[in-house]
């Protein structure tokens, strides 16, 4: 997972508790990181006499998906008149930041901002729990994903050390996801950049490093500059339906899914035959479209696992440049 799955609602915050001095999976913990990562014990030991257990995390991440939701439900949420404009306008008020990143990484300013908007509504909404006791209740009182989360404890930890930030001061999703972006803390150690030079990664308050580790992080996972997303599908026969929502990542070429009867309805897209694709069907307000999800489609599934996260990045990403545009 690079981020935490954008979500459209806040849990409610309970009233704090707990004590995790004196469990032992916390003294091992603290033990790990001063053996392996040379940390003194006793600040964190004191740090972990501070940390709360919020059971509405736990409420959180374990409770079922109310329903599944169908794409013409999901897209009814991203791409709206409110995220639309405010996504022209955040790209209008950092146009110069979004060019320049646009020109170091080669990822459009519309999908950097589209990006930025499904996550936190451009800022507005980048969680309200403490990420240090986000990961400490995930890491030791969720044993389905014990391991993931203390992993992102121990790098949380690590990049608050490097950056010299409190640990207790920051604040994230109930997964501890953080920011404009909502980087989870491995994402941000490995992708996020000082994009203004001032010797920080502040991806909270600064704009220019928001925009700038967003597309770093699309550019380390392959995006191709120039190249298309996704293109809308015709269907001949029923071979198709084989290779129908298989996988997120491209498997088959485009070349193979046309022989299967799967092919752009775009005859004059600039698409390579012989590049990987994947076939998807989704089902929209007017009923079931096909989808031809190249390399870029891809990589937006990077950020989230979701065909329907990336393909709400996408359209929104482009009402946000037919939008710019007109004005």
């Amino acid at each position: 997972m690079g981020c935490a799955t954008a979500n459209t609602s806040e849990p409610t915050e309970p009233q704090a508790q707990s004590n995790y001095e004196r469990k032992v999976q916390i003294k091992d913990f603290i033990a790990e990181m001063v053996k392996d990562h040379d940390f003194d014990p006793e600040p964190l030991e004191a740090l972990f006499q501070k940390v709360e257990r919020k059971q509405s995390i736990l409420d959180a991440i374990s409770r079922p998906a109310e329903r599944t939701l169908e794409w013409k439900d999901y897209r009814k949420i991203f791409i709206t008149k409110p995220r639309i404009d405010q996504g022209v306008t955040f790209l209008r008020q950092h146009r110069a930041l979004l060019e320049r990143a646009e020109m170091v990484y080669g990822i459009p300013k519309e999908v950097i901002t589209a990006i930025i908007g499904v996550e936190t509504f451009y800022g507005r909404m980048t969680g309200k729990y403490r990420v240090m006791d986000a990961l400490s209740t995930l890491a030791f009182d969720y044993p389905p994903r014990a391991e993931f989360f203390r992993g992102q404890l121990k790098e949380y930890l690590l990049l608050a050390k490097e950056e010299g930030i409190d640990p207790l001061s920051l604040k994230g999703s109930y997964a501890g996801a953080m920011g404009f972006p909502q980087f989870i803390p491995s994402s941000y150690r490995a992708y996020a950049v000082d994009f203004d030079g001032d010797h920080q990664r502040n991806i909270w308050q600064n704009p220019a490093d928001v925009i700038g580790s967003v597309a770093n992080y699309f550019r380390q996972h392959g995006w191709e500059t120039g190249a298309e997303v996704v293109l809308e599908a015709s269907t001949e026969g029923d071979a198709f339906q084989s290779v129908l929502n298989q996988s997120l990542k491209p498997e088959l070429s485009v070349a193979d899914l046309a022989a299967l009867g799967f092919t752009a309805r775009n005859k004059n897209a600039d698409i390579d035959a012989n590049g990987k694709a994947t076939a998807m069907q989704l089902e929209g307000v007017r009923g079931t479209e096909y989808w031809l999800g190249l390399k870029n489609f891809y990589v937006i599934t990077r950020y989230n696992h979701s065909k329907l996260y990336a393909m709400a990045v996408y359209q929104l990403s482009q009402e946000i440049r037919k939008a710019d545009l007109k004005r």
